[in-house]
């Protein structure tokens, strides 16, 4: 995001419809000079330009974007200025995105989690999409430098390049730990909510950073380990395809416990009160139950639907979502 999101690395967790078969079927139309199908009806083809941005993660960007705006605000912020931050981030997300479908078409198109995407089914050209992805940064940037303000935009701007550049062409293909340091374009958002109202920096939202930063990659692994064949396929060294399920869960149980101790660091600041300490210490606590239940399951040898990885990955989502209400509440309770 810019909200940059980016890599906040929710990710689409269903498998698509189609196989293997299919997406390879469909390499032929990835090297840019793609005619795609020869019946590409209009609302299809906007939907596919819709998809490029990929919405659903979107969300959980702006989830982690607007609830800091009312912490820095200590109430209500302007409302157009929630709009303007939520349009701007959006924007600027969903170009990173597009411009990840780019570079990451090759591989895309052997996976069967992915193989349903606009540029493998041929519904975007990747001259589109790249078209897309960079129209979408410029009038992200623009949109947040001219009626948000330029801290915010330069923000924004750097959690895109940092997705695209550092993220999915340095990273991805080279380094297991590709999620974690790649994950810092996810956690930029909450610095843009803060930046939006205030225009300027404080240890408030650089906590909430450090809350996702150590929250990804256990956010991302347990989805890793569900779908690990699809990546050793493809020759992306995701940490579930080189080492162990128990080296995983170890993993996840050590950053686990490090997001949730950070995540209490707000309240001996004096930036939140009771409530969101309640809040953190009770989703926090379900978090570490259900990391050490997928670590026992992994150290017992379990595997298959009985690991019951996805668990940790759906709770994940929700804890975040929870976490950030009451940061959004907080304020209104001290």
């Amino acid at each position: 995001m810019s909200l940059s999101g980016v890599c906040v690395t929710a990710v689409e967790s269903r498998p698509a419809d189609g196989g293997t078969a299919h997406a390879v079927k469909a390499m032929g139309e990835l090297g840019g000079a793609s005619q795609g199908p020869v019946h590409r009806p209009f609302g299809a083809r906007a939907k596919a330009f819709v998809a490029l941005t990929k919405p659903r993660i979107i969300e959980l960007l702006l989830i982690t974007t607007v609830p800091v705006m009312f912490l820095a605000q200590q109430g209500v912020p302007d409302l157009k200025l929630v709009l303007l931050t939520c349009v701007g981030g959006y924007l600027s997300a969903g170009g990173a995105n597009a411009l990840n479908m780019y570079i990451d078409r090759d591989i895309d198109a052997l996976m069967d989690r992915t193989s349903q995407r606009p540029l493998v089914t041929g519904m975007v050209s990747p001259r589109e999409c790249l078209a897309f992805g960079i129209t979408l940064a410029v009038v992200s940037t623009l949109l947040f430098g001219l009626t948000v303000n330029w801290l915010s935009a330069w923000l924004s701007l750097g959690a895109l390049l940092f997705y695209v550049v550092v993220y999915t062409m340095i990273l991805k293909r080279r380094t297991s730990q590709n999620i974690v340091w790649g994950g810092i374009a996810g956690c930029l958002p909450v610095l843009i909510g803060w930046s939006s109202v205030t225009n300027s920096m404080s240890w408030a939202p650089v906590i909430l950073f450090l809350v996702m930063f150590f929250w990804t990659p256990p956010h991302y692994w347990p989805l890793s380990m569900k779908v690990k064949d699809d990546y050793a396929r493809v020759g992306v060294p995701m940490l579930p395809v080189i080492a162990s399920n128990k080296v995983v869960a170890r993993q996840i149980v050590i950053y686990s416990w490090v997001m949730v101790a950070v995540s209490l660091l707000l309240t001996p600041l004096g930036y939140t009160g009771w409530f969101y300490t309640a809040v953190a210490l009770a989703a926090g606590g379900f978090w570490l139950w259900e990391a050490h239940g997928l670590q026992n399951r992994a150290k017992a040898e379990v595997t298959g639907a009985k690991l019951k990885e996805m668990r940790l990955f759906h709770w994940s989502i929700t804890y975040v979502s929870i976490l950030f209400v009451a940061v959004a509440v907080d304020p209104f309770l001290r």
